[in-house]
């Protein structure tokens, strides 16, 4: 690793820690999973900054902090199985698939869902299956999920989802309005019904129902 980028690196580990990010097990996971392979290639002396950046079809890859911060909230275990919704560039699947024993993800755009499974398949992160579909309907046949991560802002929390999350589970998702800040929300399903924590505004992309007939 050279000598600039290694210490990009400690300065992007050392910026989560400052903000708050304690879990060791998400540090060593955001540590272990290169960034700079998961975004386009002009940015690339950017890999370690702590921004947005933008991928095809219009999405974007989250800041690394937001990554981070998400990933802690979900607690994930070495035994839980964890379905995102909203697979982008891969990110924070890869991320996810050092903590958890299975990765299911859903991206609604082919050119992203295809980019992403060979760049995962490439990098080794064999527990991670991404699927092509509507991230709204999430993937009932591998219901319950431990865990549920969506990466897209909803306008309301979707039924679908919900009803596929273990009990005990976590679901962790931006709430709000498109093309404004959201509120990222905890539920935590508790048995009896869910339980609700509003955590940081943040801003994302929408949620958008179907699977894309284009791109």
């Amino acid at each position: 690793m050279p000598a600039d980028e290694s210490e990009q690196r400690m300065e992007f580990m050392l910026t989560l820690r400052q903000r708050g990010i304690g879990d060791q097990a998400v540090l060593r996971a955001m540590d272990a999973v290169p960034r700079e392979h998961f975004i386009e290639a002009r940015f690339a002396d950017s890999a370690y900054a702590d921004q947005a950046m933008p991928i095809a079809c219009g999405q974007t890859i989250s800041q690394p902090y937001v990554v981070a911060y998400m990933t802690e909230q979900l607690q994930v275990r070495p035994n839980h199985r964890v379905l995102e919704v909203g697979t982008g560039s891969g990110y924070q699947a890869a991320v996810l698939s050092r903590l958890a024993r299975e990765v299911v993800t859903i991206e609604r755009y082919r050119t992203l869902a295809n980019s992403a499974r060979a760049r995962l398949k490439t990098l080794g992160y064999t527990n991670v299956e991404v699927l092509l579909g509507d991230g709204f309907g999430g993937e009932p046949l591998r219901a319950p999920y431990d865990r549920i991560i969506v990466t897209a802002a909803a306008e309301s929390i979707p039924p679908a989802l919900t009803a596929q999350l273990a009990d005990g589970g976590i679901m962790i998702l931006p709430l709000g309005p498109h093309g404004g800040t959201q509120e990222l929300v905890k539920l935590t399903n508790t048995g009896q019904g869910l339980t609700r924590e509003t955590l940081i505004p943040v801003r994302f992309v929408p949620l958008l129902p179907g699977q894309a007939k284009e791109l």
